[in-house]
């Protein structure tokens, strides 16, 4: 059942969502030769309960960390560790939060120092598709619509969409329907209304889309090792059609340190 929201959740879910943009674009500035996957997890822990919210992965489902951490052919679920990230690398930031009841949820693929032009590329790809799948979102269309702009503009570029893993509705539960494939074909799926919110995010490869998972029992790599990368906002459909939700752009009355204890 998708859960339609109102004009005060949607509020309530730009703050949580603006939260998680804040501490993206910090870790963007943090990424750099030489620093360790854990400890971008332990600065976005630490910022979380800052800005009086909640880790919303930490936990979920056994997930042992706050951040999502995934290097080079990591696709997503990355579980940050002492590892070093090098120059030339890319890294996909995938991180959520809980702030006064609701979920807020966003990923960036960002380079590590001088990446190469293909890199440079799947992390511009990787964006522009979420752009040109929110750009279907709107009343009277159906979900597939999102997901069919999404793999045409991936595909236009040359690179594979990820089957394996999916957007998702994203309300009081981290999770919510209806799923957001970033495949398929137009037309298909629940016509969309006002009051949906979305975590549109895809994930792409340079090479193949297949997928194993590691031993760690969360990692996504590419089957190939061919690079990945992931891009994600959460999005509302508003009266005014789609707005996205996760960027920190504007005064959110959020405190920048302190916050609700019901977070």
């Amino acid at each position: 059942m998708i859960i339609y929201k109102s004009e005060k959740e949607i509020e309530l879910m730009k703050k949580s969502s603006q939260i998680v943009a804040r501490i993206l674009s910090e870790l963007r500035e943090l990424v750099k030769p030489g620093i360790e996957t854990r400890e971008l997890d332990f600065y976005a822990e630490k910022r979380t309960i800052e800005l009086g919210a909640r880790p919303a992965f930490k936990g979920y489902n056994g997930y042992p960390a706050s951040l999502c951490v995934s290097v080079n052919e990591e696709i997503v679920h990355g579980i940050p560790s002492d590892r070093k990230l090098k120059e030339g690398d890319i890294v996909s930031l995938d991180f959520g939060v809980i702030y006064d009841g609701y979920y807020g949820d966003a990923a960036i693929t960002v380079p590590v120092g001088q990446v190469s032009d293909l890199a440079r590329k799947l992390i511009a790809v990787a964006e522009s598709s979420f752009y040109r799948g929110m750009e279907q979102m709107k009343e009277g269309n159906r979900l597939s619509d999102i997901s069919a702009a999404v793999q045409a503009e991936v595909e236009r570029a040359g690179f594979s969409v990820i089957r394996a893993f999916v957007g998702h509705g994203i309300g009081q539960k981290l999770h919510e329907e209806p799923q957001v494939p970033n495949f398929g074909l137009p037309g298909h799926g629940p016509k969309l209304r006002r009051g949906l919110v979305l975590a549109i995010e895809p994930m792409i490869a340079a090479g193949k889309w297949e997928v194993e998972i590691l031993d760690d029992g969360w990692t996504a790599v590419t089957k190939d090792r061919s690079l990945a990368a992931h891009f994600e906002h959460t999005v509302a459909l508003t009266g005014e059609g789609p707005v996205i939700l996760s960027v920190d752009n504007q005064p959110t009355g959020i405190p920048e340190s302190g916050g609700p204890a019901n977070a």
